[in-house]
């Protein structure tokens, strides 16, 4: 039972603190649509998920309506395509217009799973796809891509790590009139797990259920407060307290929205992803949570410690306010979605090697992060490799997702709108790895994937 206090408390938060539940994602199995003609597929896919998820919006503004609570984003994710693509053969880009027909036609704001698994190699489909990712995004406005290049247990994948790097380049030059918007939705992933419900690295896994519900909650602004509230000498101990009890407020919600979500379509509920995702609005941020903390500014000296004890604190909050917690779950750190961390980067207080080193504590990795547009494919593989070399060790999930800005000078931005918001072009080293790259074979897995 709630008390009037609990009531207002949580009126209070999503009135004054940004809180909301970041997405209702619907997963859908693709596997009964597979055909060897690829036209009756992509026939078989347009009508699956047409009747599975056209009543995902509605539902979601019925809850929203019902509790007062806010839902962004209605999403669905799907099979990786690339199996799809294994059986049927030709234009993988069929496909990709397919899910954005359908994407729009029920209304929703992302579809997620034009994606491919190679973290081990390579299968029929996978280079069919990952060669047409370009084309495909700069096609479609809803569509997005991940593929998974190394695990733990597999090692790392560097042929598709240098291949990566040029699909990168080639997708921002595709949509150069249009802020290099192709790139912001393609996500290269280590250790990918097959129920995010987070764009643009949702896909819905071999081993899921035939549609599940899977909720993303937020909330920065409403840790921000909690940690703004207390006294500035409250020891560092009290700090992972509060963190903890307001992780469980927020995800205590996203649970209640995704059992009535479930119910309400008839679909198996799937997890809570219980991550703190920040949004370019003031006061939902990462960044000044940590700045709460105690830091003059992130990307300061004590930033990756701080960011440790804020990822700790929400996991175990977290974690008993839901009977199934899943996704990536901890705190996200993309820099264009994030108020704080654009401030920091204009006031050269964060660069990218001080991301990178935070990445090795968080959910996630490099994430949307502007470079320059001359930026060589070799060196956004070489990125790439160093990001999956910290998921692979530390058996994590990491990712990067990256924007040249093709056009643009040093001193300019590119600006994607909506929860993608606006990013200021970041340095890189221009130190040539083209010879690591061009390599090629598997970087070998880790001694700590020995666990059999």
């Amino acid at each position: 039972m709630y008390n009037n206090r609990e009531i207002m408390e949580t009126i209070r938060m999503i009135e004054e603190q940004n809180l909301d539940v970041r997405t209702i994602t619907m997963g859908i199995s693709l596997i009964d649509c597979m055909d060897t003609d690829i036209d009756k597929s992509c026939e078989k896919v347009y009508n699956k998920i047409y009747n599975y998820a056209k009543d995902l919006v509605s539902t979601g503004e019925k809850i929203s309506k019902k509790y007062g609570i806010p839902i962004i984003n209605k999403r669905v994710a799907v099979t990786p395509i690339s199996m799809l693509v294994g059986v049927s053969g030709g234009d993988p880009v069929k496909y990709a217009k397919t899910l954005d027909k359908v994407a729009n036609d029920i209304g929703i704001d992302f579809i997620g799973g034009y994606s491919a698994l190679v973290q081990k190699g390579f299968a029929p489909g996978d280079l069919e796809l990952i060669n047409s990712i370009p084309e495909a995004l700069a096609s479609t406005t809803k569509l997005c891509s991940s593929v998974n290049i190394g695990s733990t247990r597999a090692g790392i994948n560097l042929d598709a790590v240098k291949i990566m790097g040029q699909k990168i380049v080639e997708a921002a030059h595709l949509t150069k009139d249009n802020d290099c918007i192709a790139a912001s939705k393609l996500v290269v992933f280590c250790n990918a797990v097959e129920d995010n419900p987070f764009m643009a690295g949702a896909f819905h896994g071999v081993g899921e259920a035939d549609a599940v519900i899977n909720v993303g909650v937020s909330g920065p602004g409403v840790v921000r407060a909690a940690i703004a509230n207390t006294p500035k000498d409250a020891s560092i101990s009290e700090i992972a307290e509060i963190i903890k009890k307001t992780a469980f407020k927020v995800t205590r919600m996203g649970q209640l929205v995704g059992v009535e979500a479930s119910n309400m379509l008839n679909k198996p509920f799937g997890i809570v992803d219980l991550s703190l995702a920040p949004t370019p609005a003031v006061g939902d941020s990462v960044a000044h949570i940590l700045e709460e903390m105690g830091l003059e500014q992130c990307g300061s000296c004590g930033t990756t410690a701080c960011l440790a004890i804020l990822n700790d604190a929400v996991k175990k909050g977290g974690v008993m306010a839901s009977s199934r917690v899943g996704g990536l779950s901890g705190a996200f750190i993309p820099v264009s979605e994030d108020a704080g961390m654009i401030k920091a980067v204009e006031n050269k207080s964060l660069s990218i090697e001080k991301l990178e080193a935070m990445t090795a504590v968080c959910s996630v990795g490099l994430d949307m992060i502007v470079v320059p547009g001359d930026t060589t494919p070799e060196v956004l593989s070489a990125l790439i490799a160093d990001e999956a070399a910290i998921g692979m060790i530390n058996s994590k999930t990491t990712a990067v997702r990256v924007i040249p800005a093709i056009g643009k000078k040093d001193d300019e931005q590119l600006n994607f709108g909506g929860l993608l918001g606006y990013g200021p072009i970041m340095p890189i080293s221009k130190l040539k790895p083209n010879i690591f790259i061009n390599r090629g074979g598997q970087i070998p897995s880790p001694l700590n994937s020995l666990k059999n």
